[in-house]
Order: structure tokens, then C-alpha cells, then sequence
């Protein structure tokens, strides 16, 4: 912050009053009590244009503050409003996602927002394609950790599923119309166009001038865990006193109550809802009371319908609870013997298919995996010690352990704050449960206990392919024999999970810190939580749910949701880079901020010094070829477009052979554009990026 100052200590000028594109810990934004100007971050016009570009970033002035990004003032996203503690949008845990920041009101009752945090210190960043970047300081490597980014996919932009239309994270097709409401225009739903929004199937009771009668009245369906919509009034009603406002006045749309923010109303369309948010609520919506309940149902029977549906419910649950208190108290040593059980229970509440949505015929038999008991695992890792942690991720912690028969095991403890649920854990376990491979790691079994959720692998003694590739002081154990070894084990894992296994898998999520080493360097290909299961003859697929970790998204994957053998060809090239470099991707390299890995092995092959890429601590002359080599191919699997990168099965036959001439490369994605001779750059490509679980 630079400060200009008079003698006696006044402050004449700050640039923290001031902000760019940037949010730094000490600063404030909000509206100004002395200028009345509503201080805000705004983007630059783009990443080599310092001048204000479309989006910016700050305090919405409203009864209860929320943050926007706007797009030329219009919202582009909201948080939802502030209840104290976070605000009601928000899927993170408020402990870890507000920890340091202040929403509080200044000496003329404006609410500004800041962050103090000793503890941890972030950078927050708006980029010109309107999104929020999250960066911490890491003390122990000194350089930035790359966090979230604001807005994420699939709920990425204000309204976009349109009026009475909820995003959802947790779907595939990300838009569906509330209960008792239809697509307005089928059309474009189907084209996965939602903006146009839901209308009622039916109107309101009240709309039609019904009588009294409490048959007829409207229901009022309740959504639970929801970021409330847009365009909130606020009641001085109690709890009871809130419903009822709304039950009594037919253009009240819906209603919530909670301690701090009170009583919400909505007297028009609802705009922007979401759901499965942690700090959601529960919204009461206002339907036709026909639309609330099956067409079949006669409305003169609703309370014993109510009762039969609970009576049905209790029934489902105690059985449940029966197995499961069985199965804590069955016999075995350590795995449970009767996992059958466990995941039929799973799979009922569970639907895992393929990208086309229907079960394959030879699926692995969830059953046949051994199901570990909580107190096993806690036992063999010592109650999770911290000395016995291997790793963290956005999942959650990896633990070593030893089972009493004296096998050293790996335990993957997924957090309940990761967004990694049921799904994803059941996805892992069905891709890897039946695959045996050398480079792939072999998953033991897993544990599904009240709120745990935790898979058991093979130990790998050398822990991840990134803590010796970017730790300056583990690198030279990395030679370059050691490291082509590594590159052509991950390309014979990759090729069996698109050619020779029993299944055909994308991986999706392929990178250094996914590749494991066991205790002689060989590498395994881990974590297949976003992996994909493809038919024979199916060769690409998309999904409107884009996630994957930034840096190593094929462009079509990250900009169009749709991925194949070639997006993890993309990821493969990445790594490859890497590894050659001993640099992340993220690296900055010659001092120019906007020159990142692929950047900079792009301007070295132009210059013929494709060599100089190499980690200068492992470079041998005598392995000059192999190096280029190695580049080369790295530089054809990051090709912009999909059809020009070699499968994976070409790059195994190009690392294997001198003799093959291989193609010239054309310019990697998401690259600046090289003149040989001025050596100026410019960007032609803005990049979506979504970050890591």
C-alpha cells in the first residue's frame, strides 16, 4: 500500500482506495463514507492491457450485503446475502472459507469488507475473463499456491437456468426446473440452453379466485440447502409470523426464515436459485397444491397419504439401520465379509453409469471389493496421526498404515468440506476395483462408516512424482534415466486404461501429483475420482460438469466440456514437460509473467534449443537426443486441436525408436504467439480455468 502523508500523520492519498484488478489483505471495498464511491476491484481489458476491462468485483448495497461480479454492471455472479458467519451461497466451510475477512459497518453504518489473517496470508485476483483467482503464500516452498476459482463450473454465471430454474452442482445436466414447473421452451432446454427459464404447469389456486377451502390452497413446497434467488424483501415477522405473511398473500412467490437475516419474502419470479449449497437454506415455494403431489392422488387424502409415505420411510430406515448395526457387530478380521450388503445399500441410493448413461454389461462387481471397518483403519494409522500423513489434497489427507497382518496400506480419508461424496468415491471404486496393471495403483478396499468415507490402496514408499520433481532438494534423485523410465511406465498405463483393459477409462485428471512412485521409482497412475468409463465404439463425450485441475485441461475440455483419448493426451504432454524441466506449468520463466511452461519450451523449439528446456541439475550431454526427443513429443501432445496430438500408443512407439521421423509440432494451447526476431508476445486465447478438488 502506498501511502502519501503530512507531517502530523494525516493520510492525503492511499493506493488501497484506489484497487486494480487486486484484493491484498488491509484493503477495503464497499462503499466510501467521504466520496460515496462503492470501491471495487476491476479486471484489466486483458492480460498485456492494464486499462479497466468489462468485469469488476465488490459489496452489492443492499439490507444484507452479498459480493457480485458484475459484466458491464449487469451480475454476472453473487454470493447470496450474508447471515453473519458466511454467506447463503456459499459450498465451502464458512470456518475456511471466510477465516480473516470482515464484513463489518464503518462510523457511518457502510459495510466494507477486508481481510486480516496473520496466519495466512492470500491475493485474490480478478482476471479479465471475469473470474476470481484465489492464490495463498506457501512459507515452506516460498512461492504462491494456486486456490479456488470464483465462479466454477457448472453454476458459473447469474440466472443460468433461467426463472424457477436451480443449478446444481452434483448433476450432470447441471439446470432442472422446480417441482410442480416445466421448461418454458423445451427446445433449448434440450440444447442446453436454460436461460429461458421454468413456468408453472399449472396456476395458482389463488390466482384462479378459489374459495377458502383448505383443499384447494396452494402448497408450499419446501428446497432444502438453497442459495436464495435475487430480489429479496425483508419482514420484521417471526418465524410463524413469516409463513404466514406469504401463506395469506397470493403474489408471494416463497419464503425463508433464519436467526440472523429474519424473515425473506420473494413477491416475483425466482432468479438464480441454486442447491446443495453448505450454507444454503430451506426455501418454501409456492405451488398449485395438485402439482405438490402425484396426479393420481386425491387431494381429500393427503394426510394419510403423508402418513403412509412416513410409516414407509421408517421402515426403509430401520432396516437399514439393522444392517448396518449387523455388520458393525459381525466377525471377520478387519474386512467386513459381508460388503455385500453395504453396497447394495449404495447402489440403491447410488446410479453409476457410463458418459451414455446406461450400465455396462461387464461392470465389476462392487461386492467382490473388501470393505474395511473404521476401527481397523483408525488402528493401523495410529488414529490418524500426523505422523503418518503421506499427503493432502482438495480431498482431504492420505495416511499410512500397517493391518495387523503386517501389509502397509495407504488410506485415502476424504474430507467432509472436499465436494468429493458418495458419487465420486463409488466412481473410483468401480474404474480401478478390477484393473491390474503395473503402472496403475491397486486399490484394497474401502470404508463407508456413518460420515467417513475413505479408500484403501497399495503403500507406495516414495509417495508422489511432484514432491521429487519440484523439491530443489529432492530433484537430483531424479536422473534423467530414472525420469524416461517414469515417462514411458505412465504412458503404458495410460495406454492399457484407453486400449487394453477390460473397460475403456479416460482419466481426466492426469498430473504429477496423481503419479505415485514405488520403492524402485516405478510410476502408478492414482485418484480416478473423475474418471470415465467409455464404450468400444464411443471415441469422445461431453459434460456440461467441467472439472480437472488448471494447466492440465485439454482446450475443448476446459472451454467445451468434451474430452476423449486426446484430453488426456493434452495431460499426458503437460507432465511430460515437467518432468523434463523439473518446472511446474505454472512456473514463470526469463522473468515474464505471462511465459509459462508451455510457453517457453514453445519459443526454445522455435529457436532450436530445445535442449536448454532440460533441469540443468540432471542434463547429460550423452542423452541430448533422447531429451529432444522427449520435448518433442511432449510439444506434439499439446496441440490446440484435438485430432493433430498422437494417441497414446504412437507416443509409446515415438519414445521407443530414433528411426521414427516424427511430425514438426504446431503452436501448443493456451500459448502466446513467438516472433523469432522482435521476441514480443501477445495473447490470442483466454482460458476458463476451473481449479482441483
Amino acid at each position: 500500500n502506498l501511502v502519501l502523508q503530512v507531517n502530523n500523520g494525516e493520510t492525503l492519498w492511499e493506493s488501497f482506495n484506489y484497487p486494480s484488478d487486486t484484493f491484498l489483505p488491509g484493503m477495503k471495498l464497499g462503499k466510501d463514507s467521504k466520496t460515496g464511491e462503492n470501491r471495487k476491484i476491476t479486471s484489466w481489458k486483458s492480460l498485456d492491457d492494464p486499462s479497466p476491462g468489462s468485469y469488476s468485483f465488490g459489496i452489492a448495497p443492499l439490507k444484507f450485503p452479498e459480493l457480485y461480479i458484475w459484466e458491464k454492471e449487469l451480475p454476472k455472479w453473487r454470493t447470496g446475502p450474508w447471515n453473519g458467519q458466511a454467506f447463503i451461497g456459499s459450498r465451502r466451510n464458512p470456518r475456511e472459507r471466510f477465516k480473516g475477512f470482515n464484513l463489518e459497518k464503518d462510523n457511518q453504518g457502510k459495510m466494507l469488507l477486508s481481510y486480516e489473517e496473520s496466519s495466512l496470508l492470500l491475493h485474490f485476483k480478478l482476471e479479465p475473463q471475469g473470474v476470481v483467482h484465489e492464490k495463498a503464500w506457501n512459507k515452506e516452498k516460498q512461492e504462491w499456491s494456486s486456490g479456488a476459482d470464483v465462479p466454477g463450473p457448472p453454476c458459473n454465471s447469474y440466472g443460468k437456468c433461467g426463472e424457477f430454474g436451480i443449478c446444481s452442482f452434483n448433476e450432470t445436466v447441471p439446470c432442472k426446473c422446480v417441482k410442480g414447473f416445466v421448461p418454458k421452451n423445451q427446445t433449448e432446454w434440450s440444447g442446453e440452453d436454460w436461460r429461458s427459464g421454468c413456468v408453472r404447469k399449472e396456476p395458482l389456486h389463488c390466482e384462479r379466485g378459489s374459495n377458502n377451502n383448505w383443499i384447494e390452497r396452494d402448497a408450499f413446497l419446501k428446497l432444502e440447502m438453497i442459495k436464495v434467488p435475487i430480489s429479496v424483501e425483508y419482514s420484521e415477522a417471526n418465524e410463524k409470523g413469516c409463513e404466514k405473511t406469504c401463506v395469506d398473500d397470493c403474489n408471494c412467490t416463497a419464503y425463508t426464515y433464519n436467526d440472523v437475516n429474519g424473515c425473506m419474502l420473494w413477491r416475483r419470479s425466482l432468479l438464480d436459485l441454486q442447491d446443495s449449497m453448505r450454507n444454503g437454506v430451506s426455501l418454501y415455494i409456492r405451488v398449485a397444491n395438485s402439482s405438490a403431489f402425484s396426479s393420481k392422488q386425491n387431494h381429500t387424502h393427503t394426510v394419510k397419504i403423508s402418513i403412509g409415505i412416513t410409516v414407509a420411510f421408517v421402515g426403509i430406515a430401520l432396516s437399514i439401520l439393522s444392517v448396518f448395526i449387523w455388520l458393525k457387530f459381525a466377525k471377520g478380521r478387519g474386512r467386513n465379509r459381508n460388503a455385500r450388503l453395504v453396497f447394495q445399500i449404495m447402489e440403491a441410493s447410488s446410479t453409476i453409469s457410463n458418459v451414455s448413461g446406461s450400465i455396462l454389461v461387464n461392470q465389476p462387481k462392487l461386492e467382490e471389493l473388501p470393505l474395511f471397518e473404521f476401527q481397523v483403519l483408525a488402528t493401523a494409522t495410529e488414529n490418524f496421526a500426523l505422523t503418518n500423513k503421506l499427503g493432502q489434497g482438495g480431498f482431504g489427507l492420505v495416511y499410512k498404515g500397517k493391518l495387523q497382518e503386517g501389509q502397509e496400506i495407504a488410506v485415502k480419508r476424504l474430507s467432509p468440506d472436499s465436494g468429493q461424496g458418495l458419487e465420486e468415491l463409488m466412481n473410483e471404486v468401480i474404474v480401478i476395483s478390477k484393473l491390474q496393471h503395473r503402472n496403475l495403483v491397486k486399490l484394497l478396499g474401502c470404508c463407508i462408516e456413518g460420515k467417513e468415507r475413505m479408500l484403501v490402496y497399495e503403500f507406495m514408499p516414495k509417495k508422489s512424482l511432484d514432491h521429487y520433481l519440484f523439491d530443489p532438494q529432492e530433484q537430483t534423485l531424479l536422473d534423467w534415466k530414472t525420469r524416461f523410465n517414469i515417462i514411458n511406465g505412465i504412458c503404458r498405463g495410460l495406454v492399457y486404461l484407453h486400449r487394453d483393459s477390460r473397460l475403456r477409462i479416460i482419466h481426466r485428471d492426469l498430473k504429477v501429483s496423481n503419479i505415485l512412485l514405488d520403492e524402485h521409482m516405478n510410476p502408478k497412475i492414482s485418484d480416478f475420482g473423475l474418471a470415465k468409463i467409455f464404450h468400444i465404439n464411443e471415441d469422445e463425450a461431453n459434460t456440461s460438469r467441467v472439472i480437472g485441475t488448471y494447466g492440465y485441461m485439454s482446450p475443448e475440455y476446459a472451454m467445451r466440456g468434451l474430452f476423449s483419448e486426446k484430453s488426456d493426451v493434452f495431460s499426458l504432454g503437460v507432465v511430460l514437460l515437467e518432468i523434463v524441466s523439473g518446472r511446474k506449468n505454472s512456473s514463470f520463466f526469463n522473468d515474464d509473467k505471462n511465459m509459462h511452461l508451455l510457453d517457453y519450451a514453445w519459443k526454445l523449439w522455435n529457436d532450436g534449443e530445445a535442449t536448454a528446456l532440460a533441469d540443468p541439475r540432471i542434463y547429460d550431454e550423452s542423452f541430448k537426443n533422447e531429451i529432444r526427443r522427449c520435448v518433442h513429443i511432449g510439444l506434439l501432445c499439446v496441440q490446440d486441436l484435438s485430432n493433430d496430438r498422437p494417441c497414446v500408443s504412437t507416443v509409446i512407439s515415438m519414445l521407443g525408436s530414433e528411426n521414427i521421423d516424427l511430425p514438426e509440432p504446431k503452436q501448443p494451447a493456451f500459448t502466446a504467439k513467438w516472433d523469432a526476431e522482435k521476441r514480443a508476445s501477445f495473447n490470442d486465447v483466454s482460458v476458463t480455468a476451473v481449479s482441483g478438488r
